[in-house]
């Protein structure tokens, strides 16, 4: 059989080619979507401290509010915020969330009126009403801490869905340490409680969403 040089660029190789580049670049794509997951998964678990003493501020992180209250998402997350506050009642409590354009009223004002209705006294709750995404929920948060002269190293209860806990932590390290940059502090506790997702297609919609978010989170939120 007489060898042709031209053989290795037919039409049909450089097709097995593309195919297999495409095929490799899925299948990296799908590695890194899995191990995104993993870590959203594992910061979904929630730390709270059983024994001891426990965090002096309680953080809770907003989401859409409906003309009729809140979102089922914001529902969830509050619920637990209150069975957190009824354990303890002396904590801080810091509602975090501004108004969106389809929103009649900032997402803090609405969990300050839903926690106050339950019984929370509106003197211990503090409104963050600015913050149009997490980056800006938890900037403003550590500015309004240090407005009411808060020690920003001191230990703190972080609360948000499940698939959202990751993505808050890691911004929150980030945040405080850059305000703490170059003083002695001891290393703060970020406890974390996580919210059930009982709406089923916003957990199916956060997730896809959500370890796109925290990439983009991861490299341009600084």
């Amino acid at each position: 059989m007489k060898y042709n040089p031209y053989r290795g660029n037919s039409p049909q190789n450089k097709k097995r080619h593309w195919l297999a580049a495409l095929l490799i670049l899925l299948g990296l794509g799908l590695a890194l979507f899995g191990a995104l997951e993993l870590v959203i998964a594992m910061g979904s678990r929630g730390r709270t401290v059983q024994d001891g003493p426990q965090p002096g501020v309680m953080v809770v992180f907003g989401c859409q509010m409906r003309p009729d209250g809140p979102s089922i998402l914001l529902k969830d997350r509050l619920d637990t915020a209150l069975a957190y506050w009824e354990e303890h009642p002396d904590i801080k409590i810091v509602v975090t969330g501004g108004k969106g354009d389809d929103e009649h009223v900032s997402e803090a004002q609405g969990m300050y009126d839903y926690l106050t209705a339950q019984g929370v006294d509106g003197e211990q709750i503090y409104r963050e009403d600015r913050a149009r995404n997490t980056w800006q929920n938890v900037n403003n948060t550590l500015d309004l801490m240090e407005r009411e002269g808060w020690d920003l190293a001191g230990d703190v209860l972080l609360v948000s869905s499940g698939f959202h806990l990751a993505r808050i932590e890691m911004l929150w390290d980030r945040a405080r340490d850059d305000r703490l940059a170059g003083e002695v502090y001891h290393d703060q506790y970020i406890f974390t409680l996580a919210a059930p997702v009982s709406h089923a297609p916003s957990a199916v919609q956060m997730f896809f969403r959500e370890p796109l978010a925290l990439v983009k989170s991861f490299l341009f939120d600084r």
